[in-house]
């Protein structure tokens, strides 16, 4: 009864089912968990989806920036693009929107001492104050108004936790926080503009990764999170980074994480997309 964790999949899926192979991944008893980006610019993002969906009782998901633009378009509100097409196209793409729409954005387990969020959990959030604002836009994204709310979320970026903020601005903030992330300053604002590693130069300027931000919250459990391509495979006592750039021509990475130290497996990848790192 394994428990694994893996990185963006992005619609690799003969990547993702190959590494599954090598793990031995069983869904009549071990559990996956998914650190968001599902679908988008990978080839087989339906393919991808459809077996997600028919092992859902084993897999734990938390919804990424990708997948948030998928169900984007189903609902007009963003363009569709070549690899998202057949997921609009199919006639289960109620059935397969509807069931990513129930999915978390933070996933915690106090009893393996993780939790997990696609980018990760902003500096100005301590556990407690994570696990409610994620609640509070699955609730949002669950509603009937969900059409309307995504249609203001894509108004605009937050990238300051102002709590006398207006409702909608205080969603955008935690919806691009979990989804979003990646650098800081140390006043804890966040910076959507840079997506690749970091470097000195970026430093001197005031930007580090959000996990490394002198003045963030202290988070009990060990944060597992994907999104971030450019930092690749990363681990301290913190957290657990395991986007590696499978759709760029890296890897897939998993994690297991029931174990006193978790176990890394990787597979090699074809690249699909021009390294744009995006």
């Amino acid at each position: 009864m394994a428990v694994w964790a893996i990185g963006d999949i992005q619609g690799c899926y003969g990547s993702f089912k190959a590494l599954l192979e090598k793990i031995a991944f069983d869904p009549q008893k071990d559990t996956l968990w998914v650190a968001g980006d599902l679908v988008n610019r990978g080839e087989d993002s339906l393919e991808t989806l459809y077996y997600l969906y028919s092992i859902r009782q084993s897999v734990r998901i938390v919804l990424g920036n990708h997948d948030i633009s998928l169900i984007a378009a189903y609902y007009g509100i963003k363009k569709s693009n070549p690899t998202l097409d057949p997921i609009l196209a199919s006639p289960d793409a109620k059935m397969l929107i509807d069931w990513l729409r129930t999915q978390k954005f933070l996933h915690t387990d106090f009893g393996l001492g993780y939790c997990m969020a696609h980018a990760g959990i902003s500096p100005e959030f301590d556990l407690g104050m994570a696990m409610t604002y994620a609640k509070r836009i699955e609730a949002k994204l669950q509603s009937n108004e969900v059409a309307l709310w995504l249609k203001a979320m894509f108004k605009g970026t937050a990238t300051r936790f102002e709590r006398d903020a207006s409702e909608l601005e205080i969603d955008r903030y935690i919806l691009s926080a979990f989804t979003r992330m990646r650098f800081c300053y140390d006043d804890t604002r966040l910076d959507f503009k840079q997506k690749g590693s970091p470097t000195d130069a970026l430093k001197e300027q005031g930007l580090k990764p959000w996990f490394m931000c002198q003045n963030r919250k202290e988070v009990e459990l060990k944060i597992i999170f994907g999104h971030w391509s450019t930092l690749g495979f990363y681990q301290d006592e913190n957290v657990l980074a395991l986007d590696t750039g499978c759709l760029w021509g890296g890897s897939l990475t998993v994690a297991r994480i029931d174990t006193p130290q978790a176990q890394i497996v990787s597979l090699a990848c074809s690249a699909t997309m021009e390294p744009n790192k995006a």
